[in-house]
């Protein structure tokens, strides 16, 4: 019998007796449990879609998405907002992460953290949080008292908010939120430690809500990542490969167009197909949204 209604704080019998198990059992113990995780995210398709038409409104109105989180959920959040500058080419403050204890928390446990309910509310103050933003808490548990009071202050100062848990929370609480995202992964293979099947499923959460919003903001070209920041050698290398194949041209002409472009991809595949300047090309982009099709009324090469 359970002690705690928590899923995640259940105990897993399929996983009772692991401490006697050898290193491949573990190994398959493991993951036969994180096959679930997927179905389990699967199971929240419609909140998720949610999320993202949220969090492209909020872009398109200059707000911001912010997530809050403690512990390893509040790590996630940081990771996820951390790779949306290089991978979309979007400003850092566009998504942000929220963690309990503060950056400090990110390398060294800070466990007491998430309790000191005030420090919520203080963090979304302190982010100028308002109606165009987009909060997303994050807590496993579905109970983390932190990330509750930065929801309950991000709404009273008139943000979208969500939650995003592996556990069924308290219908006040999901009353009071705009929407609920609750891929339910039950228990772990050691119990309480939501770094692992829970952990999983707000990774894949995330990624899809960012990706999503950023897709829908015409960061893609197809499949093709247009905004992307060429930052190091392996960026810059796929910056001109996606000129190339997308135009056509050789790998010395693509990076031309990029630098005549400023470093834009997208700009550069405008400039090229429609014969134009940077100015003309950057208004052609910005009448359509971003999306890069509506400009070209037409598809990038097809896969082969």
């Amino acid at each position: 019998m359970s002690l705690d209604p928590r899923e995640t704080e259940r105990r897993n019998p399929r996983t009772a007796d692991i401490d006697l198990a050898t290193p491949l059992e573990i190994v398959d113990l493991i993951n036969a449990e994180d096959r679930s995780v997927p179905e389990s995210v699967g199971s929240q398709r419609e909140p998720i879609a949610r999320a993202i038409a949220i969090a492209e409104a909020a872009f398109r109105a200059g707000g911001r998405l912010i997530y809050v989180g403690a512990g390893t959920s509040g790590r996630l959040g940081v990771l996820d907002a951390s790779e949306i500058p290089p991978t979309f080419g979007a400003p850092p403050e566009l998504v942000q992460g929220i963690i309990a204890g503060g950056p400090a928390a990110l390398t060294r446990s800070q466990e007491g953290a998430e309790d000191v309910v005030e420090n919520g509310a203080r963090e979304i103050d302190a982010r100028d949080v308002g109606h165009n933003d987009f909060v997303i808490g994050i807590a496993a548990s579905g109970t983390t008292p932190y990330v509750r009071a930065a929801l309950r202050r991000a709404r009273e100062l008139g943000a979208k908010t969500a939650i995003l848990s592996c556990s069924n929370i308290p219908a006040d609480f999901a009353s009071a939120v705009d929407v609920v995202i609750l891929p339910i992964t039950g228990p772990e293979v050691v119990t309480g430690s939501t770094r692992m099947k829970a952990g999983t499923a707000t990774k894949l959460v995330l990624n899809t809500i960012t990706t999503g919003a950023m897709i829908r903001l015409g960061k893609t070209f197809g499949n093709l990542m247009v905004d992307l920041r060429a930052t190091n050698d392996k960026l810059r290398d796929r910056s001109e490969r996606i000129v190339m194949e997308v135009c056509g041209v050789s790998r010395g002409a693509a990076r031309e167009i990029i630098a005549a472009a400023g470093g834009s991809v997208k700009l550069a595949i405008v400039m090229q197909k429609l014969g134009v300047g940077r100015d003309d090309a950057e208004k052609a982009i910005d009448s359509a949204g971003g999306v890069i099709r509506k400009v070209l009324a037409g598809p990038p090469p097809p896969v082969t």
